[in-house]
């Protein structure tokens, strides 16, 4: 249900507030709803606020939610252009109207894969937006790119599957507009990103809280799997390592974690807010 209050105000119960932000010539979707201390969900790429509306309601029991959708996502109109940067100024733009509404306190930024690695980064750039991070299987300093030469045709062929298996979903809440061509170029820009993603923590003093999955590729032995789970594994220790305050949990999931683990990530986030509180490594 829309409500009529003015959208400076929580919503209360089952309301859930809509409104949209004006940016870069787009329209992006935004909803509101739950009660209790700011928090702002940003999805990945390929996922929607629809997609993560399991998790949103669990959150929304004693927070006040936000989410929204990224350009070509979900109701948010394509784009001419998707990127990194463009996709942290979907983000950006999304905070910049919350800092204009009087919310009681700074929010929490979770961000789920993609939507990590934009939390670090906006949190880095403007620190004073937000009160704490969680980060949900993504912001991964890996010691390695994901993508190597050797595996840039086995990359190509699982984009081109997703893509595909995306088309049952055009014209609902939860279709995704990019081309298989333009979810690969991301995933090679993604492993940039996040070479250099280690200089973004150094600059942030606020509490992050990194929700992981044990097998982000799943538990296959052959192919992209095994490597892909090492090095997942191992860039999460490199952070820890040089960021030993960050607290650390590990769901025994693949990279579907949002949608499979739902409860266990809501728990977590619940968990992680407690005074002098901290997740279980």
């Amino acid at each position: 249900m829309t409500t009529k209050r003015t959208i400076s105000d929580p919503p209360t119960g089952g309301d859930t507030e809509h409104f949209t932000v004006h940016h870069d010539g787009l329209t992006i979707p935004v909803s509101r709803g739950g009660r209790g201390r700011p928090l702002v969900l940003c999805p990945g790429l390929c996922s929607t606020q629809a997609d993560l509306r399991e998790l949103t309601e669990l959150l929304r029991r004693d927070h006040d939610v936000v989410t929204f959708d990224l350009r070509g996502h979900g109701l948010a109109p394509a784009a001419d252009r998707y990127s990194f940067e463009a996709f942290l100024g979907d983000l950006n733009a999304v905070m910049a109207r919350l800092g204009r509404l009087g919310l009681p306190s700074a929010p929490v930024l979770v961000g789920y894969s993609l939507g990590a690695d934009l939390a670090v980064h906006h949190a880095a750039e403007r620190p004073d937006t937000v009160a704490e991070l969680v980060l949900i299987d993504g912001a991964n300093p890996m010691p390695e790119p994901f993508i190597t030469d050797a595996g840039l045709a086995e990359f190509r062929a699982m984009v081109a599957d997703q893509a595909a298996g995306q088309e049952a979903a055009r014209g609902t809440a939860r279709q995704v507009s990019l081309t298989a061509g333009e979810i690969f170029d991301l995933g090679l820009e993604m492993d940039v990103v996040r070479s250099g993603i280690l200089d973004r923590y150094r600059r942030i003093d606020h509490p992050i809280s990194v929700i992981m999955s044990t097998s982000i590729a799943g538990d296959s032995g052959a192919g992209r799997a095994p490597r892909h789970n090492r090095l997942w594994r191992a860039g999460i220790e490199r952070l820890v390592r040089e960021r030993p305050h960050i607290a650390t949990s590990w769901l025994d999931a693949d990279h579907r974690l949002v949608f499979t683990h739902a409860p266990d990530i809501a728990r977590i986030i619940r968990g992680t807010q407690r005074p002098h509180g901290r997740a279980n490594s």
